[in-house]
């Protein structure tokens, strides 16, 4: 069985978060290289990725994370279809890159599999189980039905990465990138005094913001939490700047690279 790589691309990282479906071609397309570096090195990868500006901001606006709302239960409808039609093709954007790197993948949309938020969402994981010749499988944030009176809600790609990093066999890495920071950061990134955190666990004091006005699932903070979880059964899970890809195959060659490993305990 091969070892398994589960890469989180964060939405900030591969679109431009305040603008409206604003695909960032030439991050991704780096990102592709670095992947397909890892693919030869004989690991099987699972890819998730964010929404960015191509969920985030339709989503906040109609406040999907909450649910059914009946005053403005129209409007929500026609925001849930748009948000899984721009999602799949965000998804498309994102395998169209690897493609050109000889990476073929398949992509599986939450909402044709999975039912529920949060990390006790259902779902049968099983297409993630891929061999290293076999298509790379995609996965993403996406408006899910709850089966509740709630009717849809968002299950977070952070709450993907943690089911597929635990439930998944011969897990190796689970690696989030993120588009801001150099990893956790002491500060918000820009900040003064902002400093990198090379190490976090579960009795760190330090705490994390994240962007209220476009963030609707936790931004950093539930990535800390999530990455935390996974670290009581794989070894090394990070959050790294995905604007350097070349450290992903410098943590795997090396057991190294600037960013912030979490660590269990």
């Amino acid at each position: 069985m091969p070892p398994r790589i589960v890469i989180k691309l964060g939405g900030g990282l591969i679109t431009d978060k305040g603008k409206m479906k604003t695909f960032d071609e030439g991050r991704m397309e780096n990102l592709a290289k670095a992947i397909s570096n890892v693919a030869d090195l004989g690991f099987a990868i699972v890819l998730v990725h964010g929404a960015g500006s191509f969920g985030h901001l339709i989503a906040k606006k109609w406040d999907i994370a909450g649910g059914l709302e009946s005053s403005i239960s129209e409007e929500q409808g026609k925001a849930v279809n748009m948000i899984r039609s721009d999602m799949r093709e965000l998804s498309n954007l994102v395998a169209s890159k690897l493609e050109m790197e000889g990476l073929y993948s398949e992509s599986f949309p939450p909402s044709q599999w999975a039912e529920g938020t949060g990390i006790e969402f259902k779902g049968e994981l099983g297409m993630f189980e891929r061999s290293v010749d076999q298509p790379i499988p995609i996965t993403f944030g996406d408006v899910v039905e709850t089966g509740n009176e709630k009717q849809f809600g968002i299950l977070s790609g952070d709450d993907l990465m943690l089911r597929i990093s635990k439930d998944l066999p011969s897990v190796t890495h689970s690696i989030f990138l993120i588009g801001d920071a150099a990893g956790v950061m002491s500060a918000p990134p820009g900040e003064e005094g902002a400093e990198l955190i090379e190490q976090w666990s579960s009795k760190s004091q330090a705490k994390a913001k994240h962007d209220e006005e476009i963030d609707v699932t936790g931004g950093i903070s539930l990535k800390i939490e999530r990455a935390t979880m996974i670290s009581e059964c794989v070894d090394n899970v990070w959050i790294i700047d995905g604007r350097k890809p070349e450290r992903i195959l410098e943590l795997i060659e090396h057991g190294e690279t600037r960013g912030t490993r979490i660590v269990y305990g």
